[in-house]
């Protein structure tokens, strides 16, 4: 396991470490802007509590995602490490990951600026995908047996997150259907909060550990190493979680627009039915080490939480723009990734 002493001398030492360093850390926060609102979207929207607190909210239960999943399970991290080849040449390799880092940040950045709820999960994925290829000049750079999850994952996230929200919004109302209206919408809206926190923290249990995952790869790529045991030290989670919260801090309103108030009208049972659904998701996930996507989750079960009131409950167009956006990911940044490690190659 490497310490902070060993990673502050290796990345000054060897200006293309720092620039992986760099431009992963700018993917963290990219995320944490971008990503991370999807947690507290229905927390806002439904008035359960007010943008800045919800923020804030999110920004410490991130924090606490990433820094206390990893120590109990950091199976996402080490899938993350493992589904990539980049074996060889150390500073053709050095090179390729810094070319996927800087494509993840264009696609991610592009997406906020059209406030568009693209997963940043399966950016990071399609650009270290892309370089890999492109380094090992072939489907040789991808490791079949841990990319498979991710597959799962696009099925779990988007099945099972909308199932859970149609199943679970059902039984609540049945259970609730008796309750008076104004007394039962003040429990919701309190117990919304407390399943906001709940979405924030697993978004940090599963990206910030993606990330993670991530930095080791290039510490090990440096040292010339192709270890497949790997360790994440305390101090590498406590920074990925201040970073991803320090984005986090940084707002999100478009994204929050998009998800929790242009897609479905929610009321407060409704908004807290789908962050408990996506809760029980993302956290299954995680246990069994299946890269997710948290955006792709949370708006799957608040479509499936519409869905349960009516069909028409749903707009349908924005999904659509959503849809796109999910479908494009996986080619389009992974052939900015494929096209920026050729690029950097050759120029470095």
């Amino acid at each position: 396991m490497i310490t902070l002493t060993e990673f502050f001398s290796l990345t000054f030492s060897q200006p293309v470490v720092l620039v992986i360093v760099i431009l992963n850390l700018a993917v963290i926060l990219v995320n944490g802007w971008t990503d991370a609102p999807n947690a507290i979207a229905t927390c806002v929207s439904t008035r359960a509590c007010s943008p800045r607190r919800s923020i804030l909210l999110a920004t410490v239960c991130n924090f606490l995602g990433v820094t206390i999943m990893t120590l109990f399970n950091a199976k996402v991290a080490t899938t993350i490490y493992k589904m990539v080849d980049f074996s060889g040449n150390t500073q053709d390799a050095l090179v390729a990951l810094s070319a996927a880092m800087f494509a993840i940040v264009i696609w991610a950045t592009a997406a906020w600026v059209f406030g568009i709820p693209t997963s940043e999960s399966h950016a990071l994925i399609a650009g270290i995908s892309g370089a890999a290829i492109a380094l090992q000049g072939g489907i040789a750079g991808i490791n079949g047996s841990e990319w498979i999850k991710v597959i799962y994952g696009l099925a779990l996230s988007t099945v099972f997150g909308f199932g859970l929200g149609w199943i679970n919004a059902h039984i609540i109302n049945r259970v609730c259907r008796n309750m008076d209206y104004r007394r039962s919408q003040e429990v919701f809206g309190k117990a919304q909060v407390v399943a906001a926190g709940g979405m924030a923290f697993m978004h940090g249990a599963q990206d910030g550990q993606k990330f993670m995952g991530i930095f080791i790869l290039g510490i090990m790529l440096s040292q010339g190493s192709a270890d497949t045991t790997v360790a994440f030290p305390l101090w590498l989670m406590i920074l990925c979680s201040v970073v991803m919260a320090l984005g986090t801090s940084i707002g999100g309103m478009r994204i929050i627009k998009s998800v929790g108030m242009r897609m479905v009208h929610l009321q407060k049972h409704q908004g807290f039915t789908a962050d408990l659904s996506a809760v029980i998701c993302l956290f299954a996930s995680s246990m069994f080490g299946i890269p997710v996507s948290t955006t792709h989750t949370k708006t799957t079960a608040i479509m499936g939480v519409g869905s349960a009131k009516r069909l028409s409950a749903v707009n349908w167009q924005v999904v659509l723009e959503m849809v796109t956006a999910w479908l494009l990911t996986f080619p389009g940044c992974g052939l900015i990734g494929y096209l920026m490690a050729k690029l950097f190659m050759a120029i470095f």
